[in-house]
């Protein structure tokens, strides 16, 4: 707005108050008035308070939109179901045929070769790196021990700690070897396998 028209503003609303003083009524500020009104202000509301509490409970940070691995959905396909002979695309057993036990919590599904007819053991695989086919065998009235699972399959550390002093010295290097518990449930396993084939 201009001063000249300001003015003549002002000097509008001086005419006009002094008109409504004389007729003791009371006076017009205008649609934008300026200096503080008689109203009762109302305060703005702080967005956030004065005082925080000191001690708060753990909150879980949603950082990510993602899920974690254990919190996956795990879909396994419609053709693999227990007993389906199943091909092997990848790793030191590919190309061969193995028989599928269960899929387990992680989406790993339980195979056997059985080892006693191409070698292959109790393994973990993951659906991608399989091909079902349509040979199935009838494993319903096999027995899968509990004892199989992500927990028993867990690489062992093969690593030294770096405090021992004894191992510092020595230079021999520990190597991976098959533990007597998983031979036996490799046996247990393919024993009853191998009867479901024959009937």
């Amino acid at each position: 707005v201009s001063g000249k028209r300001y003015l003549e503003n002002k000097e509008f609303l001086t005419r006009l108050n002094r008109r409504l003083k004389a007729k003791k009524e009371p006076r017009y500020r205008g649609k934008h008035p300026i200096g503080k009104s008689k109203k009762n202000e109302v305060a703005p509301k702080t967005r956030f308070p004065r005082s925080f509490v000191t001690q708060q409970g753990k909150s879980k940070l949603r950082l990510r939109k993602t899920k974690c691995f254990s919190e996956h959905v795990r879909k396994i396909r419609p053709s693999l179901t227990p007993g389906t002979v199943l091909i092997l695309l990848a790793g030191p057993h590919k190309g061969k045929r193995v028989v599928f036990l269960r899929a387990l919590s992680s989406g790993l599904l339980l195979v056997t070769g059985p080892f006693k007819y191409n070698g292959v053991p109790l393994r973990r695989v993951n659906q991608r790196y399989v091909i079902a086919t349509q040979t199935k065998i009838d494993i319903s009235k096999v027995d899968i021990p509990e004892q199989l699972d992500d927990e028993f399959f867990r690489r062992t550390d093969l690593k030294k700690s770096e405090h021992d002093a004894k191992d510092f010295l020595s230079e021999e290097k520990q190597k991976y070897a098959v533990t007597d518990d998983r031979k036996s449930m490799q046996k247990t396993v393919d024993t009853k396998v191998c009867a479901a084939m024959k009937t």
